[in-house]
Protein backbone atom coordinates (compact mmCIF):
# COMPACT_ATOMS: atom_id res chain seq x y z
CA UNK A 1 0.00 0.00 0.00
CA UNK A 2 1.29 3.48 -0.90
CA UNK A 3 0.28 6.41 1.27
CA UNK A 4 -0.31 9.87 -0.21
CA UNK A 5 0.53 12.75 2.12
CA UNK A 6 0.49 16.53 2.29
CA UNK A 7 2.89 18.60 4.37
CA UNK A 8 2.71 22.32 5.21
CA UNK A 9 5.61 24.72 5.43
CA UNK A 10 3.74 27.49 7.23
CA UNK A 11 5.61 30.80 7.12
CA UNK A 12 5.22 34.09 8.93
CA UNK A 13 7.30 37.20 9.53
CA UNK A 14 8.31 37.03 13.16
CA UNK A 15 10.48 39.20 15.40
CA UNK A 16 13.59 37.30 14.23
CA UNK A 17 12.74 37.15 10.52
CA UNK A 18 10.91 34.38 8.70
CA UNK A 19 9.61 31.60 10.95
CA UNK A 20 7.98 28.25 10.18
CA UNK A 21 5.90 25.85 12.27
CA UNK A 22 7.40 22.59 13.50
CA UNK A 23 5.92 20.02 15.86
CA UNK A 24 6.46 16.62 17.41
CA UNK A 25 4.16 13.70 16.71
CA UNK A 26 3.11 11.77 19.82
CA UNK A 27 4.26 8.19 19.24
CA UNK A 28 4.13 5.85 22.22
CA UNK A 29 6.28 3.22 20.48
CA UNK A 30 9.30 5.55 19.98
CA UNK A 31 11.82 6.60 22.61
CA UNK A 32 12.95 9.74 20.77
CA UNK A 33 10.34 11.88 19.04
CA UNK A 34 11.74 13.93 16.15
CA UNK A 35 10.26 17.16 14.87
CA UNK A 36 8.22 17.24 11.69
CA UNK A 37 6.10 19.53 9.60
CA UNK A 38 2.31 19.68 10.02
CA UNK A 39 0.48 17.37 7.65
CA UNK A 40 -0.47 13.80 7.06
CA UNK A 41 -2.23 11.24 4.96
CA UNK A 42 -5.00 12.19 2.59
CA UNK A 43 -8.34 10.47 3.03
CA UNK A 44 -9.82 8.57 0.11
CA UNK A 45 -10.56 11.01 -2.76
CA UNK A 46 -9.67 14.03 -0.60
CA UNK A 47 -8.08 16.90 -2.54
CA UNK A 48 -4.60 18.20 -1.72
CA UNK A 49 -5.98 21.52 -0.53
CA UNK A 50 -8.79 20.07 1.59
CA UNK A 51 -6.41 17.56 3.19
CA UNK A 52 -3.76 20.18 3.85
CA UNK A 53 -6.23 22.54 5.54
CA UNK A 54 -7.75 19.72 7.59
CA UNK A 55 -4.41 18.32 8.77
CA UNK A 56 -2.95 21.73 9.66
CA UNK A 57 -6.03 22.68 11.69
CA UNK A 58 -6.22 19.32 13.49
CA UNK A 59 -2.54 19.33 14.40
CA UNK A 60 -1.81 23.02 15.09
CA UNK A 61 -5.12 24.87 15.50
CA UNK A 62 -4.15 27.22 12.66
CA UNK A 63 -6.32 28.05 9.65
CA UNK A 64 -4.52 28.22 6.31
CA UNK A 65 -5.12 31.58 4.63
CA UNK A 66 -2.78 31.29 1.64
CA UNK A 67 -1.20 28.41 -0.25
CA UNK A 68 1.55 29.42 -2.65
CA UNK A 69 0.86 27.73 -5.99
CA UNK A 70 -2.88 27.47 -5.37
CA UNK A 71 -3.49 29.80 -8.32
CA UNK A 72 -2.14 27.06 -10.63
CA UNK A 73 -4.90 24.64 -9.55
CA UNK A 74 -6.97 23.09 -12.33
CA UNK A 75 -9.83 20.70 -11.73
CA UNK A 76 -11.40 18.54 -14.40
CA UNK A 77 -14.87 17.15 -13.82
CA UNK A 78 -16.31 14.31 -15.79
CA UNK A 79 -19.47 12.32 -15.27
CA UNK A 80 -17.74 9.74 -13.08
CA UNK A 81 -14.39 11.31 -12.17
CA UNK A 82 -12.74 14.44 -10.89
CA UNK A 83 -9.00 15.23 -11.10
CA UNK A 84 -7.05 18.02 -9.43
CA UNK A 85 -3.69 19.25 -10.71
CA UNK A 86 -1.56 22.03 -9.25
CA UNK A 87 1.97 23.15 -8.59
CA UNK A 88 3.18 22.27 -5.07
CA UNK A 89 6.35 23.69 -3.51
CA UNK A 90 8.03 20.27 -3.72
CA UNK A 91 7.16 16.58 -3.94
CA UNK A 92 8.74 13.61 -2.21
CA UNK A 93 8.79 9.85 -2.49
CA UNK A 94 10.29 7.41 -0.04
CA UNK A 95 12.63 5.02 -1.84
CA UNK A 96 13.64 2.98 1.21
CA UNK A 97 12.13 2.95 4.66
CA UNK A 98 9.43 1.56 6.88
CA UNK A 99 6.56 3.15 4.90
CA UNK A 100 6.08 3.47 1.14
CA UNK A 101 4.73 6.97 0.64
CA UNK A 102 4.70 9.95 -1.64
CA UNK A 103 3.51 13.42 -0.98
CA UNK A 104 3.64 17.12 -1.62
CA UNK A 105 4.99 20.03 0.41
CA UNK A 106 3.09 23.32 0.20
CA UNK A 107 4.33 26.74 1.36
CA UNK A 108 1.50 28.40 3.28
CA UNK A 109 0.48 31.23 5.51
CA UNK A 110 -2.04 30.80 8.31
CA UNK A 111 -4.02 32.66 10.93
CA UNK A 112 -4.94 31.81 14.50
CA UNK A 113 -3.01 30.67 17.53
CA UNK A 114 -1.04 27.47 17.97
CA UNK A 115 -2.58 24.94 20.34
CA UNK A 116 -0.47 23.36 23.09
CA UNK A 117 -1.33 19.88 21.82
CA UNK A 118 -3.04 18.97 18.59
CA UNK A 119 -4.40 15.75 17.11
CA UNK A 120 -1.46 13.51 18.00
CA UNK A 121 1.00 16.40 18.19
CA UNK A 122 2.87 18.31 20.89
CA UNK A 123 5.61 20.93 21.22
CA UNK A 124 4.08 22.88 18.33
CA UNK A 125 6.05 26.05 17.77
CA UNK A 126 7.30 28.74 15.44
CA UNK A 127 11.04 28.55 14.78
CA UNK A 128 13.10 31.21 12.99
CA UNK A 129 14.52 29.85 9.72
CA UNK A 130 18.05 31.00 10.68
CA UNK A 131 17.79 29.11 13.99
CA UNK A 132 16.47 26.03 12.19
CA UNK A 133 19.43 26.05 9.79
CA UNK A 134 21.91 26.49 12.65
CA UNK A 135 20.22 23.72 14.68
CA UNK A 136 20.36 21.30 11.75
CA UNK A 137 24.00 22.10 10.95
CA UNK A 138 25.00 21.53 14.60
CA UNK A 139 22.75 18.43 15.05
CA UNK A 140 20.85 20.24 17.80
CA UNK A 141 17.46 19.28 16.35
CA UNK A 142 16.23 15.98 14.95
CA UNK A 143 13.68 15.76 12.13
CA UNK A 144 11.59 12.81 11.01
CA UNK A 145 13.11 10.76 8.23
CA UNK A 146 10.38 11.93 5.83
CA UNK A 147 10.50 15.65 6.62
CA UNK A 148 14.26 16.14 6.89
CA UNK A 149 14.62 16.19 3.10
CA UNK A 150 11.69 18.62 2.78
CA UNK A 151 13.23 20.95 5.36
CA UNK A 152 16.62 20.81 3.61
CA UNK A 153 14.93 21.52 0.26
CA UNK A 154 13.09 24.49 1.79
CA UNK A 155 16.23 25.91 3.40
CA UNK A 156 18.17 25.66 0.13
CA UNK A 157 15.32 27.43 -1.69
CA UNK A 158 14.95 30.06 1.06
CA UNK A 159 18.61 31.06 1.14
CA UNK A 160 18.91 30.97 -2.67
CA UNK A 161 15.89 33.30 -2.91
CA UNK A 162 17.20 35.56 -0.14
CA UNK A 163 20.57 35.86 -1.89
CA UNK A 164 18.87 36.89 -5.14
CA UNK A 165 16.96 39.64 -3.31
CA UNK A 166 20.04 40.97 -1.48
Amino acid sequence: MIYVNVRAIIERNGPNGTEIVIQKRIKSNENKTPYELPGGRLEKFESFLEGLKREVHEETGLHITKIFGEETRIETNNEDSNVEAMKPFAVYQTTIGPVDSLGAYFRCQASGNLVKEGDGTEDIKWIPVDELLHSLEKDLIDFSWVDKSGIMYYLKWYYDEKQQID
